[in-house]
């Protein structure tokens, strides 16, 4: 009841009564039993009026209009003299949209072995929905160029969306592409993987638990026809030595590069909680940067405004997802031979190509049997390393030792760098990033958002800010040695190419740190080649600030997640 109508309620109900009772101007006074009726009737319409029932529901309702807080939870109580609570009148039963999410414990297992039951969850005792299994495993082998690495995760089907619970992860070296003429061997190599697989996906459920073998770049650089016989020697030994589901052909090939980068973006953004069905719609998605040996990706969701004329141009750079029931326009590049390992390929060739046509080409024979011995600013001061260099115009193969001597230095690095980055090259639709690929203005259509840095960015950059006395210096807020701006990853360069003195100077307290310096004399073209894929690559401001990350809540980045979300969102066919 409204406040206008509580200040109305006693005009109406002692006024005109009232006055009748007590009044001698009667024609006719009343007799004295009439008198008692109505001095009693009258008296048990006020203990009605303000019975503690309804002088409760009065002040219920004038602090209903006074304060706008929530209702407090109805919560039964013993009652009182003073007082008898009532239950509030429940609404009408309307059915469910969807059944109830069942809510978790507070703590889940973390591996198998802290898993009580692995053909069953903690987390609820039956589906969201009735077509899903409780729990599913899925098995993914990322077949990449330095090695080979083995995901086993377990799901379950509590909500609406599947929830991962935990994670088992191995690795092998080399990789696939390392047995280029031995493909059974290259086969057999899985083997160390697949024992893990099978000790712990639960018996029973071997059958329904799909696997998958994506092999990237790695395989990708043999060729066509070696890579096909690697792939067949692998499908036929799996099939033939393990249970695991498997049926469609695809399930073990070379992954496409926009796949690679897109399962990444969906692992990413799934563990940070950024996509799904409870994120609210202003939630902006991380960017996702994954540094392999062999390429890079870049993942974005790029916003061009709703009143902008704008637009991502189509193309297979264009990425349609729907996760959860949410379109995401992504878009997605692979840069084949711009992953780390290859940069610094390219590197080395460019400083032997220069060297052999440039003043030193009279030194520089095929008959010499002299050490080829040049100087490269890639590598930090005072440090050498032996490279196999071919196809830069000598007459065969020839071992070069690259010495960073005194030249060693992050400037004049950086000018190789732009010359690697191909930025002059032709352009066949604008804008473009580098070595001619378009992507839509970084500064114009993603400005603000996140940016996730994975993979070899982790493994270069990690080592060297996650000393206690050295995050302040790069780290944003000091507290967080996983996040710097993009211009102290140049500042890192700097100083890692200045060499012994100076990785002394900054990281002398840190032996890990200094262990990782003095065994990669490369350290310096590494963190180069990163700062210059960032800026004069993608075009990311300096002052734009990266997350770096190898796992997040015990779960590894990368694109495996996301393909194995995939995989059991597809139609299984369970082996027989």
């Amino acid at each position: 009841m409204r406040p206008s109508s509580f200040k109305n309620i006693l005009p109406r109900a002692v006024g005109p009564g009232y006055a009748q009772i007590d009044s001698n101007t009667s024609p006719k006074r009343l007799i004295p039993w009439k008198r008692i009726a109505i001095a009693a009737g009258v008296l048990i319409f006020f203990t009605w009026l303000f019975a503690p029932s309804s002088s409760h529901n009065i002040r219920e309702a004038s602090a209903e209009f006074e304060d706008k807080k929530p209702p407090a939870p109805f919560i039964p109580t013993k009652p009182t003299h003073q007082d008898t609570p009532r239950p509030p009148k429940p609404a009408p039963a309307k059915p469910p949209a969807s059944k109830p999410e069942s809510p978790p414990p507070q703590e889940g297992p973390t591996s198998p072995e802290t898993d009580p039951d692995r053909l069953s969850t903690v987390y609820c005792k039956e589906p969201y929905t009735k077509d899903k299994p409780l729990v599913q495993y899925a098995i993914i082998i990322d077949a990449g160029s330095q090695g080979s690495r083995i995901h086993v995760y377990k799901f379950n089907n509590c909500k609406s969306t599947v929830t991962l619970e935990y994670e088992v992860f191995e690795q092998t070296r080399p990789g696939l592409s390392a047995y280029y003429s031995d493909p059974a061997a290259a086969a057999e190599s899985l083997d160390v993987l697949m024992d893990e697989a099978v000790r712990v996906v639960p018996s029973r459920l071997v059958s329904c638990t799909p696997l998958s073998v994506k092999a990237t770049a790695g395989l990708r650089l043999l060729g066509a026809n070696t890579s096909a016989k690697i792939l067949a020697s692998v499908r036929r030994h799996l099939r033939g030595k393990y249970k695991f589901e498997m049926s469609p052909k695809d399930r073990i090939s070379i992954m496409d590069g926009k796949d690679e980068g897109v399962y990444a973006w969906i692992t990413a953004n799934y563990l940070l909680s950024t996509i799904g069905p409870h994120v609210d719609s202003g939630t902006s998605s991380y960017a996702i940067l994954d540094l392999g040996g062999a390429s890079t990706q870049i993942v974005f969701e790029p916003s061009f405004g709703v009143e902008s004329d704008d637009k991502m141009l189509d193309g297979d750079h264009k990425y349609e997802l729907t996760f959860t029931g949410k379109t995401h326009t992504l878009y997605q590049h692979s840069y084949l031979g711009y992953g780390l390992v290859r940069a610094r390929v390219a590197v080395h060739n460019l400083i032997a190509f220069m060297a052999k046509f440039g003043n030193s080409a009279t030194s520089l024979t095929s008959s010499t049997s002299e050490p080829v011995v040049l100087s490269n600013p890639c590598l930090s001061k005072g440090t050498q390393r032996t490279i196999a260099i071919s196809n830069v115009g000598w007459h065969k193969d020839v071992n070069i030792t690259m010495d960073g001597a005194d030249v060693g230095s992050y400037k004049a690095c950086n000018r190789i760098m732009e010359l690697v980055m191909a930025k002059d090259a032709i352009c066949p639709m604008k804008p473009c990033s580098f070595n001619g690929a378009y992507q839509p203005s970084i500064l114009d259509t993603f400005p603000t958002g996140g940016i996730l840095a994975l993979s070899y960015f982790y493994d270069r950059i990690a080592p060297l800010i996650q000393s206690p006395s050295y995050a302040s210096v790069f780290t944003t807020d000091g507290s967080a040695p996983n996040k710097l701006s993009i211009s102290s990853i140049s500042l890192l360069a700097q100083r890692v190419c200045e060499g012994a003195s100076s990785w002394r100077e900054h990281w002398g307290a840190d032996p890990a740190a200094l262990d990782e310096l003095e065994q990669r004399p490369e350290y310096c073209l590494d963190l180069t080649f990163m700062h210059a894929l960032l800026t004069l690559g993608y075009e990311f401001l300096d002052d734009r600030e990266v997350r770096i990350e190898k796992k997040i809540e015990g779960i590894e980045l990368g694109w495996a997640l996301g393909a194995g979300i995939a995989l059991i969102d597809a139609n299984i066919q369970c082996t027989i």
